[in-house]
């Protein structure tokens, strides 16, 4: 038997290790290359694009020559007005990279030895960064789609003359969603948060490229599919694949998505549903790259993401954490 992509050496190009013994002007160097890689290293100004700069040693800051602007090695990216030292986001990025099926927050504190809500802001940064990538992204060829339902969880009463039918729209407490998953055949997976899958065919006919094949279940919400695409109906209750029909790498992606929930974060319903979901998409699409492309990918992602418009100001507006992680 072939050996798993993960068990193999080739799967293993980072040690936390080597990450932890950085010192802090390494650390500082490798943010610097990661950057501005473009320019081999080379800083130029966020703000007018200048590579002419003076730099003030004693903080580490650069100062543009042509709009006189300060700026440092995060300034401008989704670690601006960071206060963690710069090793410390870097061992962050290592530590998410190798959460094969996430990294919770409250584990992530532990790691980094700072609190609940550092870890769970700095890790929703990333999550942010490397959906990013997918945030216009369209698919083609043959292409699965499938959903499936989080949250919303209503507790039966304890005797069994109280209990309700919980599958009845009345009986529910109108928080469960469901993501939905595009996903390429053999490719991209691109995830969306909707409250029922009859809404997401509006989305799906946006980012499905025009002559795809589409394939589906059983359910009804997928039947305007056929009006854009040539779909495949794959009835659950009686097989999973027939041979013209097949949903297996959207059901793939699900088996990540829930394992994650179970096993690592035990709730990922609510208002950051969406973003669990891109995170394990990300992870899906990169899971037979090594954790040190991982690393690298996610460092690259959050260097070249602009501040975060969600998660920017989270200390000053006193939000509290509504979902656990």
């Amino acid at each position: 038997m072939a050996q798993h992509f993960l068990l193999s050496k080739a799967a293993r190009s980072l040690s936390l290790v080597q990450v932890a013994r950085l010192s802090d002007d390494a650390a500082w160097e490798t943010f610097k290359a990661i950057r501005w890689e473009a320019t081999e290293g080379q800083p130029f100004c966020p703000r007018c694009g200048c590579l002419k700069h003076s730099f003030i040693a004693t903080r580490k800051l650069f100062k543009c020559a042509g709009c006189r602007h300060q700026y440092s090695v995060t300034s401008g990216t989704i670690f601006a007005s960071r206060k963690l030292p710069i090793r410390d986001h870097l061992l962050a990025i290592a530590i998410f990279a190798n959460g094969a099926k996430g990294h919770s927050a409250l584990q992530l504190s532990r790691d980094l030895n700072v609190q609940y809500r550092t870890a769970f802001v700095m890790a929703h940064k990333l999550r942010e960064a490397v959906a990013a990538e997918t945030a216009e992204a369209t698919v083609s060829g043959t292409v699965e789609v499938d959903g499936a339902y989080f949250g919303g969880h209503v507790r039966p009463e304890n005797r069994k003359e109280d209990r309700k039918d919980r599958r009845l729209a009345e009986n529910q407490t109108g928080k469960r969603r469901v993501v939905v998953v595009i996903r390429e055949r053999n490719g991209k997976a691109l995830t969306f948060a909707f409250r029922s899958e009859a809404e997401s065919v509006e989305t799906i006919e946006a980012r499905v490229l025009p002559g795809s094949v589409v394939h589906a279940d059983e359910a009804k919400g997928w039947d305007r599919l056929h009006k854009s695409f040539t779909t495949h109906r794959i009835n659950h209750q009686e097989s999973y694949s027939d041979g013209e029909a097949c949903t297996n790498q959207a059901e793939s992606y699900f088996a990540r998505l829930r394992r994650s929930e179970a096993g690592v974060h035990h709730r990922i319903a609510g208002p950051y549903l969406s973003a669990y979901a891109r995170e394990m998409a990300w992870r899906e699409n990169y899971r037979r790259v090594s954790n040190g492309g991982q690393y690298a990918i996610i460092a690259s992602a959050a260097l070249t993401h602009a501040p975060s418009q969600v998660w920017k100001g989270y200390w000053q507006r006193h939000q509290l954490v509504k979902v656990g992680a």
